[in-house]
């Protein structure tokens, strides 16, 4: 459990810099370049992912079991992971969808989170989707209060196109119909169904 817990620190805290230490991300950002800001964002979040997969596989292995979620909350958490994947899309596919949702990312990982939160009752899930949802409710607050910063390592995307929603729907929901077919299981070696 500790494994996956460093994980979750190194992963979340690195991308929790705009949340707590904006004025520090910035002059981070600023004083070393850009190059180097984002090599040392991407190493870092690279290793808490790579253990938080590890971690989560240990846990996993010897599960502590909170509670037994009944079979309905499953069918929830299909419905609920329905739009996760449009809405990871139209974050790079400006539209209708992004320009509604605002930060259509953090909706998507607070509904994945939600989801498997409420479809695991392992202490791990727990910790691992509780994390997640926190830190995705915290950053979209904090965006809410913080002013509009220079994109320090935001990525840019794809200029506004009317068929950009379209794409996103249509690519979405076959990544979500691949995940709950195969993917899912060949990927985390867990079938959703």
């Amino acid at each position: 459990m500790s494994t996956l817990l460093v994980g979750l620190l190194i992963f979340l805290g690195v991308h929790s810099t705009s949340i707590f230490a904006p004025a520090w991300r910035n002059a981070q950002f600023a004083s070393r370049g850009e190059a180097v800001w984002k090599g040392g964002y991407a190493l870092l979040s690279l290793i808490g992912f790579a253990l938080i997969v590890h971690g989560y596989g240990i846990a996993r292995a010897a599960p502590v079991v909170l509670y037994e979620p009944p079979a309905f909350l499953r069918h929830i958490a299909w419905t609920l992971m329905l739009p996760v994947f449009p809405l990871l899309l139209a974050s790079k596919l400006p539209g209708r969808i992004s320009a509604v949702t605002k930060h259509p990312m953090l909706v998507a990982v607070k509904l994945w989170a939600l989801a498997h939160l409420l479809a695991n009752g392992t202490l791990a899930s727990t910790l691992l989707f509780g994390a997640f949802l926190a830190w995705a409710v915290a950053d979209r607050i904090s965006l809410k209060r913080r002013p509009i910063a220079p994109a320090a390592g935001r990525a840019t995307t794809a200029p506004p196109s009317r068929f950009n929603d379209a794409i996103a729907v249509v690519a979405g929901l076959g990544l979500y119909a691949a995940f709950l077919g195969v993917l899912h299981l060949w990927l985390i070696g867990v079938s959703p169904r």
